[in-house]
This record gives structure tokens, C-alpha cells and sequence, in this order.
């Protein structure tokens, strides 16, 4: 591709197919900005082949603000590089990124979820009621008709306690 023009368009779309296709970003859990960042610190770091040593991946991860635990990075890359070459390619080395990715996603979205949570749990009593619940759902989005409301609460109070735990909530905000 033409590298000016490249540099202009980052989100074109030829850009992005070069890097990775649509199924492969969604089976990894990839936004196309993510990527594109990835694919900056990779190109940094990739030897002529294209390719990074394992070895420089726990570096160049901690680079990019992820904290990797080495037992925890040795498992993954021994997962992801199947073919035993100590090398990863970019889809391999964006497998290994989303990982840690995803996991602080997750850590922070709990800790905000159970923020809201305590926020409406005013009693302290380990639960909202499904009345607390519709007020949150219209504020979340005011688009949402009562039936579509009644219909989350239904799928979310599956026991019918008229009450909702903060497991129950979190599954609600992340399922």
C-alpha cells in the first residue's frame, strides 16, 4: 500500500484487511483502532520476516502499560505459537495482546459495575430490586420501551425474587 496515503487513512479498509480479516479480529476480540496500534509496536520490534522473538514479547507488552506475569505469558505463548518456532507472527502476537487486553477490560468493568452497584444497593443489602433496575436500564438508554425493560428483567431475575444480586447485575451488564 502507498505509504503516505496509508499514513492519511489509517482506517481504510485495505489497511486493515492487510492486517487482520474481519473473522479473525472478532474470534481475537479486536477493535480495528486496537489493532492498528498493535501493529505499530509489532512493526517496531519484528525482525525482516515479520516476525517477533517470544522472548521480547513480555517487553514489549509492558511498553504498551500491560502488566504480564511471565508464568502467565510463558503459558500463552506456548499456546499460541504452535509451531514451536519462538517466533510470533502479528496475528499470533494480537492473539497474546488481547488476552491482557481483555483481562484489564474486565478487572476495571467490575470494579466500575460494582461502583454503580453500591451506588443503588442505598440499604447495603447485597441486592437492587427490579424496580431499581428498570430506573438504571432507562438510564442507560432512554430508547428502550417498557416492554423491552420487563423483557431484560425477565431474562435477568431468573428465580423471580423481584431482586437482583451483584452477580446477577454483572452477568446482565457484561452477558
Amino acid at each position: 500500500s502507498h505509504p503516505v496515503l496509508s499514513q492519511i487513512l489509517p482506517s481504510m479498509t485495505t489497511e486493515d484487511e492487510e492486517l487482520l480479516t474481519t473473522e479473525e479480529m472478532e474470534a481475537i476480540g479486536l477493535e480495528a483502532e486496537q489493532v492498528l496500534v498493535l501493529k505499530r509496536c509489532f512493526d517496531g520490534f519484528a525482525d525482516e520476516d515479520g516476525a517477533i522473538p517470544a522472548d521480547n514479547v513480555g517487553g514489549i507488552l509492558a511498553m504498551m502499560g500491560m502488566k504480564v506475569k511471565p508464568s502467565a505469558l510463558r503459558e500463552i505463548i506456548e499456546e499460541i505459537d504452535e509451531d514451536g518456532s519462538g517466533l510470533l507472527e502479528f496475528v499470533e502476537f494480537c492473539q497474546l495482546a488481547a488476552k491482557f487486553l481483555v483481562e484489564e477490560d474486565e478487572e476495571a468493568l467490575k470494579k466500575e459495575l460494582k461502583e454503580a452497584f453500591r451506588i443503588y444497593d442505598k440499604d447495603q443489602l447485597g441486592y437492587i430490586s427490579t424496580d431499581t433496575l428498570k430506573e438504571i436500564l432507562r438510564e442507560l438508554d432512554n430508547k428502550l420501551s417498557e416492554e423491552d425493560i420487563d423483557n431484560i428483567i425477565e431474562e435477568v431475575d431468573e428465580d423471580g425474587s423481584g431482586t437482583l444480586d451483584f452477580d446477577e447485575f454483572m452477568e446482565m451488564m457484561t452477558g
